[in-house]
This record gives structure tokens, C-alpha cells and sequence, in this order.
């Protein structure tokens, strides 16, 4: 039976989804876009959209593979150079734990006891969560993350792609402007609220950041075109 992942673990691969999605969007409107000011052939509008998509694709795949591996070898050398730090110092590991725990809030004889009874348990499990941060064994899978940006970039790139080269020549710019709009709203929510952060400034980020975007690259490709 496969082993379930963790909340964090979970959050994780929907945190490659969610950001896979973002770029998809961000990425291939401020292509076709730009290609768009520059030349009203819907061909060249479409082919230059589905490049980007594919290139995009393969980018973030392959980004989020090596970087979630290099943050799984860090966490191991950090578990490892642990390791070495009880055997040799036990006393001052245990120290640092029961310190932190009275840092953190909790009374001196009440984290005396949680330190002697985690110490106990599990001094490498312990240390490494209160030193840096992160629990032994819930790594997020690389091939997972990769998966999820590999499936969410092309499916964020299929709306601007579409709204570029469906739409009526005379409102395509616009409607492809606002649907990005709408989509880059959700995907800034999302990510706000897996983050645990404000929606209000992931959305108003996101959008700002989607709208200059569009508009640098409208504008170099009506310059380039003219």
C-alpha cells in the first residue's frame, strides 16, 4: 500500500499546481499578446501561444524535479550533520531544544519534561524539527511536483491561447486581457490561501503583476510591428 502523504506534503504539490497554472496563464498571455501587437495573423498568433505553451512545460516540469530535489538533499545533509551533533554533544542538542521551547513560550519545568520525553522518543526527529524547521521522513516527492507543473502550465496556458485566436480580431486583445484578469485573480486567491497569507494582496499582486506584464509586451510588439 502507498505510503499517504502528509498535509505538508499535499500542500506542496498543490502549491507546483497552483504556481504551474499561474505561469501557463502569465507566460503564454504575455506572448500571444505581444506577437498580437505585432501582426494580425492568427497562424503566427497561435504557433508562437503553442511554443511557449510546450517550451513553458517542459521548464517548469524540469524546475520544480531539480528544485525540490536539491531542497530534499539540504534537508538530508542537515539530518546527517544532526546525527553527528548527538553523538558527539547530546547534552547541548538536548539544551537547544528545551531552550527553544522556553523561547517559544512555554514554561521552563513544563519544557524540562516535553524535551526529556521527545528526546527520548526521537532525538534526530526532535532536533531537526526544532533546528530547521522541517519533520524526518516528509519530503515532498519530486516527480510529484514535476507531474503537477507539467499538467497545470499547459492547462493555465490553453486560456489565453484560446481567447487570442478565438475571439473576433476587433476584441481580442481585450477579452483575452480580461479573462487573464479573472484567471490570475483565482490562481493569486489560491496561492494566498495555501501560503497562509493575505488573499487581498495575492490577488492585487498577481493581477498588477500580470497587467504590466501584457502591457510591456503589447507594446514592444506594436513597436516591433509598426
Amino acid at each position: 500500500m502507498a505510503k499517504k502523504k502528509s498535509l505538508s506534503q499535499q500542500i506542496n504539490v498543490m502549491r507546483a499546481s497552483v504556481m504551474g497554472a499561474n505561469d501557463g496563464i502569465l507566460s503564454v498571455a504575455g506572448i500571444v499578446i505581444g506577437v498580437a501587437g505585432a501582426t494580425s495573423n492568427n497562424f503566427a498568433i497561435f504557433i508562437s501561444g503553442i511554443s511557449g505553451m510546450l517550451a513553458g512545460t517542459v521548464s517548469m516540469a524540469m524546475g520544480e524535479f531539480v528544485s525540490v530535489n536539491t531542497q530534499r538533499d539540504s534537508q538530508r545533509n542537515a539530518i546527517s550533520i544532526q546525527k553527528k551533533a548527538l553523538a558527539n554533544s547530546y547534552d547541548h542538542e538536548y539544551n537547544t531544544v528545551k531552550n527553544k521551547l522556553v523561547t517559544d513560550g512555554i514554561s521552563p519545568d513544563l519544557a524540562e519534561q516535553a524535551t526529556k520525553e521527545m528526546m527520548t522518543q526521537d532525538p534526530i526527529k526532535t532536533t531537526v524539527r526544532q533546528k530547521y524547521g522541517f519533520n524526518v521522513g516528509q519530503y515532498t516527492n519530486p516527480l510529484s511536483a514535476a507531474i503537477a507543473s507539467m499538467i497545470s502550465f499547459p492547462t493555465g496556458s490553453i486560456l489565453p491561447l484560446v481567447a487570442i485566436t478565438m475571439f473576433p480580431s476587433s476584441i481580442r486583445i481585450f477579452a483575452t486581457f480580461l479573462a487573464v484578469v479573472i484567471a490570475l485573480a483565482i490562481t493569486g486567491y489560491t496561492a494566498a490561501r495555501l501560503g497562509n497569507a493575505s488573499p487581498a494582496h495575492g490577488v492585487f499582486r498577481n493581477v498588477v503583476s500580470g497587467v504590466l506584464t501584457m502591457i510591456v509586451t503589447y507594446t514592444i510588439g506594436t513597436l516591433i510591428g509598426s
